[in-house]
């Protein structure tokens, strides 16, 4: 028996590094396109205000320009 749990699994996973789905390089491209995207939803919310449009315009241009931001941060180099 070991005397860490968290120990061998350290150890195990040191072979095996972290690949991110989106690398560093493609970051910006990535948080522009969102962003831009965000932008359109956004005005196409704006001009065609009703309920039913919240759920077709509103939240992916919400939740494009949450991620949209996170990305862009985080390829100028500002960490959050």
């Amino acid at each position: 028996m070991s005397a860490s749990p968290l120990l061998d699994l350290w150890e195990a996973s040191a072979s095996q590094p972290f690949q991110p789905t989106i690398g560093k390089n493609t970051q910006f491209t990535v948080g522009f396109v969102l962003l831009f995207t965000a932008l359109v939803f956004s005005g196409l919310f704006g001009l065609n205000n009703s309920l039913k449009n919240v759920a077709i315009y509103g939240l992916p241009a919400s939740l494009a320009f949450g991620f949209g931001a996170v990305y862009m941060i985080c390829a100028v180099g500002v960490y959050v």
